[in-house]
């Protein structure tokens, strides 16, 4: 909830600075149209949007396949995401200390929040602020633009008995949702917050005309094949990134995230980031469709939630 205040400061600040922001971009989509306005304003600015999971090597792997048309024209993409609840999260105090010692860029923030991420009017909901991750993924893989949302969840297991400030958490544990796209294809989510009990934590299945590819994470297996060939045409092959050394909980992705951003910042504006500000903008929007369709029980258009 603080991205959008903070990334204005910066966006307008007299001397330019490169920006990487964690998903998601903002936590509306009318924040979010707020920020990608104040950067057109300001070309010299790289402003990449942290969607990592791009970035983790089994999923790079599956998007580079798709991307051939080793599988050809996308028609279903479905990501499971079984885990563990959301960590405890405390946002004590955010002070930035000034870059090129510019007084000006000292932020003005002193929060005591605890746990944020527990209540949808801080992180959006958990479709927006957990699972932009996975929205950005499908429109990726489907290479179009999503048109309608339908989505069913709840908080069934997790955090039904904290209480903070007199409140009990309200964001979902689980659901399933369902992306349309305009080229036809469709997307699905089956999200359940409360399954240690998980050899992978991520499984995704992209489905073309001819043929399939999943991969599983964080066993690192990637799987394609041609329906031509059936069952026994299937390759199975380990997805490894030598550069990196320590993977941590996002299985290395953060750090060639990063190396992403420095690259283009070295670019010079002859290329933009990999994940910009639209990438950012459709990935919330998604998820507020989604956290709108559960709420009222209805199919969500992306016009309806995008403005258009």
């Amino acid at each position: 909830m603080t991205h959008y205040e903070i990334l204005m400061d910066i966006i307008r600040h007299r001397e330019p600075q490169h920006i990487l922001v964690e998903k998601p971009l903002c936590t509306t989509v009318q924040d979010c149209k707020k920020v990608i306005e104040a950067a057109k304003q300001r070309p010299e600015i790289v402003v990449q949007v942290g969607l990592e999971y791009r970035y983790m090597p089994p999923v790079a792997k599956l998007i580079d396949i798709v991307k051939s048309g080793t599988l050809g024209q996308v028609r279903m993409v479905a990501i499971r995401e079984h885990r563990f609840p959301f960590l405890v999260k405390v946002l004590l105090a955010v002070f930035l200390p000034a870059i090129h010692t510019s007084p000006l860029i000292v932020f003005r923030y002193n929060l005591q929040v605890n746990n944020w991420n527990r209540f949808n009017c801080n992180s959006g909901g958990t479709l927006v602020e957990k699972c932009c991750h996975f929205f950005d993924l499908m429109i990726l893989f489907a290479a179009a633009n999503p048109v309608r949302v339908m989505a069913s969840g709840a908080i069934d297991v997790n955090h039904k008995n904290e209480v903070y400030d007199g409140q009990v958490p309200d964001i979902i544990d689980n659901a399933y949702v369902i992306v349309e796209f305009d080229n036809g294809s469709r997307g699905m989510l089956d999200l359940c917050m409360f399954a240690e009990g998980s050899r992978n934590e991520q499984e995704i299945c992209v489905v073309g005309d001819i043929g399939k590819g999943e991969t599983f994470v964080p066993e690192s297996i990637v799987r394609f094949g041609k329906r031509t060939e059936g069952r026994d045409g299937v390759v199975t092959i380990m997805a490894e990134d030598e550069r990196i050394k320590y993977q941590g909980l996002h299985h290395g992705s953060s750090y060639l995230e990063h190396l992403n951003f420095l690259s283009a910042i070295r670019a010079q504006g002859a290329s933009g980031p990999s994940v910009n500000l639209s990438d950012g903008l459709l990935s919330v929007a998604v998820g507020v469709a989604g956290q709108l369709s559960i709420e009222q029980g209805r199919f969500v258009t992306m016009e309806e939630v995008l403005g258009l």
